[in-house]
């Protein structure tokens, strides 16, 4: 079974960027849809972003598109998540997501309930 791990959050001023990491072990991240979740105090899991196994596809929510970019390398058992222009409503926990999915279209790679592997998360500040 597949096991993650994030890393690379901190703190960061408004307009700041950083790349947060998921390293995949115990399977072969291939085999996974993924994807980043985020959770603010009081708040909902909020999905960010998710790609698909081979990493060809993806997709960004509304809040950070054009800002955040994810990717994969699959060689290295690697998630990636750029995020540019980081806002204040940025803060949060940040979590990677691996699914078991033959088939991947938008609408289920958004879905926090697709995803049954979960990190343990890493804390995004976003300072103004």
């Amino acid at each position: 079974q597949a096991q993650l791990v994030e890393s690379g959050g901190g703190l960061v001023q408004a307009g700041g960027s950083l790349r947060l990491s998921c390293v995949v072990s115990g399977s072969t991240a291939s085999n996974y849809a993924m994807g980043w979740f985020r959770q603010a105090p009081g708040k909902e899991r909020e999905f960010v972003s998710g790609i698909s196994r081979s990493g060809e596809r993806a997709v960004h929510a509304d809040s950070v598109k054009g800002r955040f970019t994810i990717s994969r390398d699959n060689a290295k058992n690697m998630m990636y998540l750029q995020m540019n222009s980081l806002k204040s409503e940025d803060t949060a926990v940040y979590y990677c997501a691996a699914a078991q999915l033959s088939i991947w279209d938008v609408y289920t790679a958004s879905k926090d309930r697709t995803y049954n592997y979960w990190g343990q998360g890493t804390q995004v500040t976003v300072s103004s």
